[in-house]
């Protein structure tokens, strides 16, 4: 196996729809796109950034937020091995630049097809509906994050993401904050409600879920009735 197919067999790996595309369409692609490796915390795009080209993530995993001029971020969405971006393709699609911000959360291996070979790509059908079901996707959970930011509490949000993550979960105030697009000061008072209703055990670094069903309650809002 050489060089150029062995690349098309990683792709194919992680992205199946590469095996459906024409051999002269796959050739285009493995001639054009660039492979690059961005070690953890590295940016890989920015607001007001123009769009490059359409990323492929092989390994590793990238962290899309929305930044705010006082430094707040809200998390709109991550990018794992094997799934894309529907900014970039709303960037490319649009020819706009970035409105968002892309960080590698760990170290990420990508391919970048060129703006250029995405456009011819999309002649392709099966590459087409690959990138219109990725909107459809994406959408319905930026829908579901605009729903839970404007009508639930932070409490509520606080306690779901509290339950999603096991009964001891190694993290700071801050990264919880993070997640909820919300401050730590916040975070660290509702935490501080919680352990006194004996929901939770803060620690250092470390929170303990005590009592599961209270904080289900909690999430729910029944708490409230």
């Amino acid at each position: 196996m050489n060089r150029q197919e062995q690349a098309l067999a990683r792709l194919a790996e992680r992205y199946p729809v590469m095996g459906a595309l024409p051999r002269s369409a796959q050739q285009r692609l493995l001639e054009t796109g660039h492979w690059a490796r961005v070690p953890a915390g590295g940016l890989l795009f920015d607001d007001h950034q123009g769009c490059e080209g359409f990323p492929f993530v092989i390994e590793g995993s990238v962290r899309v937020v929305k930044s705010a001029p006082n430094g707040r971020e809200l998390p709109l969405y991550r990018v794992a091995a094997g799934e894309t971006c529907i900014i970039s393709s709303s960037c490319l699609l649009g020819r706009e630049p970035y409105n968002a911000r892309g960080i590698a959360e760990a170290d990420t291996v990508l391919m970048l097809l060129p703006k250029d070979e995405f456009d011819a790509l999309l002649a392709e059908p099966a590459f087409r509906d690959f990138v219109f079901h990725l909107f459809a996707d994406r959408i319905a959970n930026l829908m579901q994050l605009v729903e839970e930011v404007a009508f639930h509490r932070l409490d509520q949000r606080l306690a779901a993401l509290l339950l999603g993550k096991g009964r001891i979960l190694h993290v700071t105030h801050q990264q919880l904050a993070d997640e909820l697009g919300s401050v730590r000061e916040f975070v660290s008072r509702l935490l501080k409600g919680f352990a006194a209703q004996g929901l939770v055990k803060p620690s250092r670094e470390q929170i303990e879920i005590l009592d599961p069903a209270g904080l289900r309650r909690v999430a729910s809002g029944s708490h409230d009735s």
